[in-house]
């Protein structure tokens, strides 16, 4: 499956949003969860609106303007475990295997009450059947802590490269956590935030980067989480072909490699 972040820029309405992204030859979406980007409150839509455009649902993004608050023991964190648990029950509820959510950064480190607090999540997510990926961002401490720490089939990893390249270059994360991987958010690093290009326009070693996903095992979809900041110069479609057939590239790669494992022994 190849499938892309269905908020990649353009002010275009939710219904020809995903026709658009239809028609250039994904074959999914991941949403973001929240009435922001203009979606407004009715954004739970989104889900049949994807689907009635023959898009399969990757995934959701939880929100995470509050991400930090997760580990403080008051109000303020009740309502970060809250939206989650929501989050979860609609996943449940309209047949989305997995949300995305934010750990807090390096600022705001996990302590013993914080990991009680986590336990609903992962005993939510059991119970409802749902995958919570937690991903890479400036949060190391936080992330290697939960995924060290817990213990749950349901709980695992979404491997942000552009991140990865931006903030821990040096840290081997999907050798270290590609078995628990459920989710991947693939773009390079010539956006306007060294972040969000499309894979091939910056000087990301997609070919690295392929094998190492690849060497995983991972199962799941080619998934572009691009931004068109850098590329106002092209139309919604103009860009959504490009990134269709960046991702077709990135496709092979990880095919060819899979395959060479398999050829292999499965050696990494």
């Amino acid at each position: 499956m190849i499938s892309i972040y269905d908020w990649f820029g353009y002010e275009l309405p939710i219904e020809e949003r995903y026709r658009a992204i239809k028609q250039a030859g994904f074959d999914g979406v991941m949403l973001w969860w929240s009435a922001g980007f203009g979606r407004g409150e009715e954004y739970r839509s989104g889900a049949r609106l994807a689907r009635e455009a023959g898009l399969t649902i990757e995934n959701i993004h939880a929100p995470i303007e509050q991400q930090n608050d997760l580990w403080l023991n008051n109000a303020a964190g009740e309502e970060v475990v809250d939206c989650y648990l929501g989050c979860i029950e609609d996943c449940a509820d309209l047949e989305i295997p997995t949300m995305v959510i934010h750990l807090p950064d390096e600022e705001h480190i996990h302590n013993p009450f914080s990991m009680e607090r986590f336990k609903r999540i992962v005993d939510r997510a059991e119970r409802r059947s749902v995958n919570v990926a937690v991903e890479n961002l400036w949060n190391l401490t936080n992330l290697t802590h939960v995924l060290d720490t817990v213990d749950s089939p349901r709980i695992g990893f979404c491997y942000d490269v552009s991140h990865h390249n931006r903030y821990y270059p040096e840290q081997d994360l999907l050798a270290e956590y590609g078995e628990r991987l459920k989710a991947v958010h693939l773009h390079d690093n010539n956006g306007s935030w060294g972040q969000h290009g499309l894979p091939f326009d910056g000087t990301l070693d997609w070919a690295v980067i392929m094998q190492k996903v690849a060497e995983t095992g991972y199962a799941g979809g080619i998934s572009i989480e691009a931004m068109n900041w850098d590329y106002l110069d092209l139309s919604a479609e103009e860009f959504l072909l490009k990134a269709f057939g960046q991702a077709k590239k990135l496709e092979q790669m990880k095919t060819e490699y899979s395959g060479f494992s398999i050829q292999n022994g499965g050696v990494k």
